[in-house]
Formats: C-alpha cells, sequence, structure tokens
C-alpha cells in the first residue's frame, strides 16, 4: 500500500544512508517503520542515497530489500558507485586498487588470515572462505594466492583475530583502510570514501549542498558526516563515531532510522 505525504519539498534534499546498523540490522529485512519512513521521504521529493560498506551486490540486495529503485547507490565505502532504475544497475564510477602488496603482507605477517578481493557484481574470490553471511555475493575460492591479485579490486577484506594489528602498514601504503571490527578491515584506494562518491552524486542530481544529510553508525561513516551539511548518528553508535555527528537518534533495535528520516519532513 503506498504512504501518502502532504508535505512536499521546497527543495530535494539528498539523504545518504548507511546500510548495516543503520536501516538495516545486519542478517534481519528490514522493519516496517523503516520502509515506511524510506517511502515517505521519496513521497516528499527526497533523495534517499545508500551509501556503504557492502559490495555492488550487497547494496543492490539492500535496494530491493528496502523497496527502492530508480536510487542511487554507493557501494565498498565510495570506490563503486551505481544507479539503480528498472531493476537494472549501471556503474557510473569504479576505483580500484592492485591489491598484490597488501595481500602478500596480510599472508605474510597472519598466516591463516582470510583476505577476499570484491568481484563487482559478483561477489568475491578468497584465499580462504570466508563464515555465511559476512559477505555478499558469491565466493570463489581460489586455487593460488596469486589469483586475488590477478585484477584490480575495488575492495579487498581482512578478516581474522587481531587483524587491526595491519592497519599502520597498510596505510603506509596509501590506501584507505576502515577497520569496521578488530577482526576486520575494509582497503579501498586511497583519498576515497562515501563522501567523495555522494559529492559526485550531490552534483549529478543538482541537489544543492546545504541540502545534505546522512545518517550512518560506523568508522566509514565520520567522513560522510562531514560531508552533510545535517548529520544524524544511530544511538548504539561507537562513542567516537556519535562525537562527529550533529545529533544522534535511537538504536537500531528502537527504528532509529526512520525517526531520522521522518525529521526531515518537519
Amino acid at each position: 500500500m503506498k504512504i501518502q505525504t502532504d508535505v512536499q519539498a521546497d527543495t530535494a534534499q539528498l539523504v545518504a544512508c548507511d546500510v548495516d546498523g543503520t536501516l538495516i540490522n545486519t542478517g534481519r529485512p528490514p522493519t516496517a517503520a523503516v520502509r515506511a519512513a524510506v517511502e515517505r521521504v521519496r513521497a516528499a521529493g527526497h533523495h534517499i542515497v545508500l551509501a556503504t560498506g557492502r559490495s555492488l551486490i550487497g547494496a543492490l540486495d539492500a535496494a530491493v530489500e528496502l523497496g527502492l529503485d530508480d536510487v542511487w547507490l554507493v557501494a565498498s565505502n565510495g570506490a563503486v558507485t551505481a544507479h539503480l532504475k528498472g531493476g537494472e544497475y549501471e556503474i557510473t564510477d569504479l576505483h580500484g586498487i592492485e591489491p598484490e602488496q597488501a595481500v602478500r603482507v596480510a599472508v605474510e605477517v597472519m598466516p591463516g588470515i582470510r583476505v577476499a578481493a570484491e568481484v563487482v557484481g559478483v561477489g568475491y574470490r578468497v584465499n580462504i572462505p570466508f563464515p555465511d553471511g559476512e559477505l555478499n555475493g558469491d565466493q570463489r575460492s581460489v586455487g593460488a594466492l596469486e589469483e586475488l591479485w590477478a585484477e584490480p579490486t575495488p575492495r579487498l577484506v581482512i578478516h581474522g583475530p587481531a587483524a587491526f594489528g595491519l592497519v599502520p602498514v597498510l596505510r603506509a601504503m596509501r590506501l584507505t583502510v576502515i577497520e569496521t571490527r578488530p577482526d576486520w578491515l575494509d582497503v579501498t584506494p586511497p583519498r576515497l570514501s562515501k563522501a567523495t562518491a555522494l559529492e559526485q552524486v550531490r552534483a549529478e542530481l543538482g541537489v544543492e549542498s546545504w541540502d545534505t544529510a546522512a545518517i550512518g553508525d560506523g568508522e566509514n561513516d565520520v567522513e560522510m558526516f562531514r560531508w552533510a551539511a545535517r548529520s544524524v548518528v544511530m544511538g548504539h553508535a561507537p562513542a567516537h563515531v556519535q562525537g562527529c555527528a550533529d545529533r544522534a537518534t535511537g538504536p537500531i533495535d528502537d527504528d532509529g532510522a526512520a525517526s531520522a528520516l521522518l525529521s526531515l519532513l518537519g
């Protein structure tokens, strides 16, 4: 059933929304409250843009779960940008890294560590299979480690106990490294973030910089908060992330994202 609203925007806002931990509790479908809030914001004439650390295929799955079409997707922490319309997507921006050096260092310093190289629109090549639900899309185990760096990749995932210990050496390679968890690193091209990709989407949509908002909960949302004219952090976010946003909303278990989205209609 379509939700109608009498509120129509004088000017369209770009509302950048993180996915996991914000719109979706990972591993569960979005709640009815979040879906309804997303629909109301769009019905009022605003642009919802999904901005996520997920691979493109994971971002596409999230869009479908949220009932979104004709929507912009910023995936892989800003390394991949795509436009989804009519069930088809077009990649409009793609950045990659040559992952050989990072892979070699990871497996030499931490034998047994899991490494995944994103294959855009498909899934990942992995040296060791990741647990179910940890990666979006297909996993293809490589026969030789060299296959992980056979092609450039927009995102390298490193997963294992104390993976955070690799952060300094990877950053010394001038790579962007996000410590999603102590055992999980996202590695992407230098000088990229959700914010750099969102700025290009903003220009494409013709939205003014002061008509931007962002909602998120993680380390990879900090640059996005700084980019947006208004930023809202989820109530369950770490303290250092909360300190980077303008205000907080409720945690994901209380549909905090739905409250934040509806507040934009006031």
